[in-house]
């Protein structure tokens, strides 16, 4: 039956007994798995909806699973967040079996991706050691291996860095083990990532390096569990590393190649990261344009999925390079929607995207010279980084240069933030930060009257930015020097 108002249907379905609605429910299901035998993938929500109604659990369990994964592939998270909950829901209806536990495991771990992307990291987290919890009653080795293999990623994205190595290095033993190849590239992705937060940045180019190198000449679309594809991902931590680094020649070699793999595959998440990763290595050289254009593809891409987890940091990084470029009116757009959207996340305790997106707004703010605003900014990315120490030398850098801005010059304490930022930059070897640090602390010994001091500082400074080709730095350093003489 059709009818003309939702009122009138309700009112009738309120009039049915249970019994009765179960069995039309069920009925349902049978005729639309008859009608459209050939193309179910159309009607996946309305057997999913009517096999709950009717009471048809195992059924109810397969479709409700196909609907989250549909959702998920069309980057409708919250409906797929909706869909695999629902299906956990329903499969405790059924009684316990392997069976029913392997479900429990694989939808799990077919969650994860969407609760990360939805910015719920802790969340991520509890239903991962839920999955554990059944690989262990399961005595599945392959199925411990693939936990402490995300779970690594989990640990790294929460700030809990020692906790990321350990299961990633138990992870690779089960790996190795069982010989098991793909469970060993997906690890070493994820170990990687955990690097990448420490701040170890050598590592990551060796690790990412030589799984780029052990990839299945087949496998370019592959994401062997991973919300990337693996030869996308690991060119794209592979940049940013070399990025830190100072290597932007070699930086640049593999975000070309990054760029080419993203374009054909249509993903969302994927397209986003790669231009918004790339805009930072740009906005490292100060090529502002280029990164201009990078972050604004980025943006697009998140917007259109509605990925909320990345539109903060990626806004933030948008006002910076207007605001580098001039363009204050829509940089300080940009940056309110970012702010806005923080607080959002704030309330609802997701912080571990939220380092680089407060520093990015401190230094736009320092650049629209709201100096307020950026020590505020300022000080919040550096209590967030606090986990995570080459995020933090980043941070008490931009502290640093809030600290000697001629409108509020504090000699003694921008000194001793470069210096701490030097600290934990140096023996990471991050170049172009240490390069920024020598030239803040040349800067203010030459406001301070202590030339020689300004002097060495301000030559390590040119050495180093022109060894790197950072042009527009270099060019702000020498005019330091010029003021020296």
């Amino acid at each position: 039956y059709s009818f003309k108002h939702a009122l009138t249907h309700d009112v009738s379905y309120g009039g049915l007994l249970q019994d009765r609605r179960r069995e039309l429910h069920a009925r349902i299901v049978e005729a639309i798995e008859t009608l459209h035998r050939d193309r179910l993938g159309g009607e996946i929500e309305r057997l999913a909806h009517h096999a709950v109604r009717g009471e048809l659990h195992e059924k109810a369990v397969d479709y409700l699973r196909q609907a989250g994964l549909k959702a998920a592939a069309r980057s409708a998270l919250q409906d797929a967040r909706a869909w695999f909950e629902q299906a956990l829901g329903t499969l405790e209806s059924l009684p316990e079996s392997p069976s029913t536990l392997e479900q429990g495991f694989e939808i799990r771990f077919e969650l994860r991706p969407v609760l990360n992307l939805l910015g719920e990291v802790r969340r991520t987290r509890e239903r991962l050691r839920e999955a554990e919890a059944l690989a262990e009653r399961l005595n599945d080795d392959r199925r411990r291996g693939r936990v402490c293999a995300v779970m690594t990623n989990a640990h790294s994205q929460l700030g809990e860095l020692d906790e990321a190595l350990v299961t990633g290095t138990r992870a690779l033993e089960i790996a190795e083990r069982l010989g098991d190849v793909r469970l060993r590239i997906l690890t070493t992705t994820y170990l990687a990532q955990a690097h990448y937060y420490r701040g170890e940045y050598g590592r990551v180019v060796e690790l990412t390096t030589d799984n780029l190198a052990a990839l299945p000449a087949d496998s370019v679309s592959e994401t062997f569990g991973a919300a990337l594809p693996i030869s996308i991902y690991d060119r794209y931590r592979l940049f940013q590393s070399l990025a830190e680094l100072g290597r932007f020649a070699e930086a640049a070699r593999y975000e070309v190649e990054a760029l080419r793999l993203v374009e054909p595959t249509h993903l969302a998440y994927a397209m986003g990261m790669v231009h918004f990763g790339a805009s930072v290595v740009h906005l490292y050289q100060g090529d502002w344009v280029q990164a201009r254009s990078l972050i604004e593809r980025g943006l697009t891409a998140f917007r259109t999925a509605n990925i909320v987890s990345e539109l903060p940091p990626a806004l933030a990084t948008s006002a910076l390079v207007l605001a580098q470029v001039g363009e204050a009116s829509e940089a300080l757009t940009q940056l309110r929607e970012a702010e806005q959207l923080l607080e959002r996340h704030a309330a609802r305790g997701f912080f571990s995207f939220h380092r680089g997106a407060y520093r990015s707004i401190g230094r736009a703010c320092l650049l629209l010279g709201r100096l307020d605003e950026a020590q505020s900014q300022g000080d919040r990315a550096l209590r967030h980084s606090l986990p995570f120490p080459a995020s933090a030398a980043h941070a008490l850098r931009l502290l640093g240069d809030i600290a000697t801005h001629p409108d509020r010059f504090d000699a003694e304490t921008g000194e001793a933030h470069y210096r701490k930022a030097l600290a934990l930059a140096e023996p990471r070897d991050m170049r172009p930060l240490v390069a920024h640090c020598h030239r803040g602390l040349g800067t203010l010994y030459r406001r301070t009257g202590q030339r020689e001091g300004a002097k060495v500082h301000l030559t390590t400074a040119t050495t180093m930015y022109g060894e790197m080709d950072m042009q527009f730095w270099l060019e702000q350093a020498e005019a330091e020097m010029r003021k020296l003489a």
